[in-house]
């Protein structure tokens, strides 16, 4: 969009003002409100003073008013408001700001002032600022933006293996003196052998898409191989890999190995082969045996003294070997400490010695189980992924399966792995004073059930104490985080999914497909439809919830709907209009939005409808702010799309960040099944005529349905 220049004026600082002329690139990782409400606002605040601002949209429709060379060429200084990166190069040799997004939607008149002293940008060779933004904005470090793109990337492997080996164990397999075990060559050996492709692919894509956020394209495949290699211990004589720490440490190893490559000058010939063979070629060589010569032997060594030092243990307290057990269980899920003192338990059973498996087994669980239920006690905190990942989490921890926890440690590790280490040794020394037994090298109530387990009660007893205190001890941790986060202007750690990311997710409640996210930045303030109360940038992830919740097709029909104005597509008409809502709270309000809706004959259950509505509200609230509302369900209770309006006089407490009652309240329902890009638009449009005062002063004076409606055209 580019606002209009101001009136022409006589010379002197105003005049220099009017010959201004700046930039902006908004963006967030889900492309939905925070995109168009800071491209509003900043565009606002440009024409308020007369200098002409063109904005560049990165939505979830893609690039709109996309900045050209010319563009760039007269422009005098750009304002980057986005949590996602972008591409900076094409603004070499500008002044540059680069902030968070909430940024762009809360301080626009001060990111207007502060470009102009902002530094020039000097792009690295991935086209990165050589510089922290000016100013001290909110915006993620490429660090962190990596990490959570691996992440985000990875997470649908971890589900997906860990569930197919999780119901093959259960389905299929059974408990010997050598493990949970599934017959060769049956079907859930199969589908067991499946689900383990999954895990082994998992390590890798971590560390792939670390190194391709860093670096790009070319450090893809030093990335995977790097993370393979880091996985697979028989390749410098270890027992275990290095597991997900050896793949992040691969990642960023391989990613800014790439970029110092990139920098090498070489002939002309050379260089349209460079990203193709020359540096995918030179780096996973070069890092690959890094890691086996330099990294992998001292980690061998690490490991194999470890276990020698455990073997000095057995004759300690049992409590004490059960604590330190459970810690190293607990560190890495599957890496190459929870391997050593697995291996050390399941070495000791041939023996005779089946206790200090009992403790490990007590351990395993804990991880998977304590995250899981951290998702169930405190949604708030979590996006909707995460909270699937919990599940998946929770269903994991039952079969003995630790890496379930893994995306939470990877997202959050500061938070989350010293919370599983606690666990983690409370239940191993809770199954050491309890002298629990496991006679298989396996572990988690899968093994109780099965009958490999001696002192049952007790080993319950340990995995419940070991999660509950994981969970307990994450939520306080992400909390605590997210505290810290708003006292010092920065967002805590967001959850699983990333910028790169890509992952579906979809619920019942309203929230529907959607692209994963940092959301880094999101202010405190303001809420977007969607948007949850969140210490984190988990705020943003909820957003695409809500916008999936969206997601229809603009070929709907209209014909329950009879004559009449109709706006939205058609989604919204006459029928579906009232200007005086009588409710006083948010629930009778929902109930009594759900009741207008029914006027449009799509409501085939409207109980089911409000039910829907008010989980969706349990997950955080939907005011916006600035006294507007967007209740939304994606539910069967309706047969199509369709949008109410409704304004109260006295204002409803919805719930909104910043105070204010919401007198301007929009509900919209879709069917489960719905889908389309059309809606998001509608979204993003109506969006952004909410960010005008003026349209908001419009819709409220509006005398009758019929005035509403002619405002509410404007949307487009």
């Amino acid at each position: 969009m580019t606002s209009p220049a101001g009136p022409p004026s006589t010379g002197g600082r105003d005049d220099e003002r009017r010959q201004t002329k700046l930039l902006a690139v908004t963006a967030c990782p889900t492309g939905i409100a925070h995109t168009y409400m800071a491209a509003e606002k900043l565009a606002q605040a440009a024409a308020s003073r007369g200098i002409e601002m063109k904005v560049e949209t990165q939505g979830s429709i893609g690039a709109e008013n996309a900045l050209d060379d010319n563009d760039v060429r007269q422009a005098d200084g750009v304002i980057v408001a986005a949590d996602k990166d972008v591409d900076l190069s094409r603004f070499a040799g500008k002044r540059v700001l680069t902030v968070g997004v909430a940024e762009g939607i809360h301080h626009p008149e001060q990111l207007i002032d502060r470009v102009r002293s902002a530094p020039v940008h000097a792009p690295d060779a991935a086209g990165r600022p050589a510089a922290s933004s000016a100013g001290g904005g909110r915006e993620r470090g490429p660090v962190y933006k990596a990490l959570m793109n691996g992440v985000s990337y990875m997470i649908p492997f971890v589900v997906v293996g860990g569930l197919l080996i999780a119901v093959s164990l259960a389905l299929g397999g059974h408990a010997t003196s050598k493990g949970y075990v599934i017959p060769d060559g049956t079907f859930w050996a199969h589908v067991n052998a499946i689900g383990g492709i999954g895990f082994q692919l998992m390590i890798p894509i971590l560390s792939g898409y670390i190194a391709y956020a860093i670096a790009d394209r070319p450090a893809l495949v030093p990335g995977m191989i790097g993370g393979w290699i880091a996985n697979t211990g028989e390749l410098y004589d270890s027992k275990a890999g290095a597991g997900f720490i050896g793949a992040i440490v691969t990642g960023f190893l391989a990613g800014y190995l790439v970029l110092w490559i990139k920098k090498v000058r070489v002939p002309k010939f050379v260089q349209p082969i460079m990203p193709i063979i020359v540096i995918p070629i030179v780096a996973t060589t070069a890092l690959g045996l890094f890691f086996i010569y330099v990294i992998g032997k001292p980690i061998s060594w690490v490991f194999e003294h470890l276990t020698s030092w455990l073997g000095g243990m057995t004759g300690t307290s049992a409590i004490l070997l059960g604590a330190i057990l459970g810690l190293m269980i607990a560190f890495d899920m599957g890496g190459p400490v929870n391997k050593t003192a697995f291996l050390f338990g399941a070495g000791l059973i041939a023996s005779g010695n089946q206790t200090v498996m009992g403790m490990c087994a007590a351990a395993i669980p804990v991880m998977p189980l304590g995250q899981g239920l951290a998702t169930l006690i405190r949604r708030r905190l979590y996006t909707e992924q995460e909270r699937e990942t919990g599940l998946a989490a929770l269903f994991m921890g039952c079969f003995g399966i630790s890496e379930g926890a893994i995306p939470f440690a990877a997202a959050r590790p500061a938070q989350v792995i010293p919370a599983n280490m606690l666990g983690g040794a409370v239940a191993g020394a809770v199954a050491g004073l309890a002298g629990v037994k496991d006679a298989v090298p396996h572990g988690g109530p899968i093994v109780a059930v099965l009958g490999a387990v001696s002192g049952v009660p007790m080993f319950f007893v340990a995995v419940v104490i070991g999660s509950v205190v994981t969970a307990v001890t994450t939520v306080a941790l992400v909390d605590m985080s997210g505290r810290r986060g708003r006292a010092g202007a920065v967002p805590a750690l967001a959850g699983a999914g990333g910028p790169g990311g890509g992952i579906p997710r979809s619920s019942s409640a309203g929230a529907g497909a959607g692209a994963p996210s940092s959301g880094a930045g999101v202010s405190a303030d303001v809420v977007v439809p969607g948007q949850v109360r969140a210490q984190d940038a988990a705020a943003e992830d909820e957003a695409v919830g809500a916008a999936g919740s969206l997601l229809v097709s603009a070929d709907t029909d209209t014909t329950a709907e009879g004559s009449g104005a109709e706006v939205l597509s058609g989604y919204l008409t006459g029928r579906t209009v009232k200007v005086a809502l009588a409710a006083g709270d948010k629930g009778a309000a929902i109930r009594e939005m759900a009741e207008l809706l029914g006027r449009s004959g799509r409501v085939a259950d409207a109980d089911a409808l409000v039910a829907t509505a008010l989980r969706r509200e349990e997950q955080g609230t939907t005011g916006l702010g600035e006294e507007i509302a967007i209740p939304h369900a994606k539910t069967d209770a309706v047969t199509a799309p369709v949008v109410g309006f409704a304004r109260s006089a006295e204002g409803v407490e919805w719930g909104s960040l910043d105070g204010t009652k919401a007198r301007l309240v929009f509900m919209i329902a879709v069917p489960e099944a719905a889908a389309g890009d059309e809606h998001l638009r509608i979204l993003a449009l109506l969006s952004r005529k909410l960010m005008d005062a003026g349209f908001r002063e419009r819709l409220l004076a509006a005398p009758d349905e019929g005035a509403v409606l002619d405002v509410l055209a404007e949307v487009g």
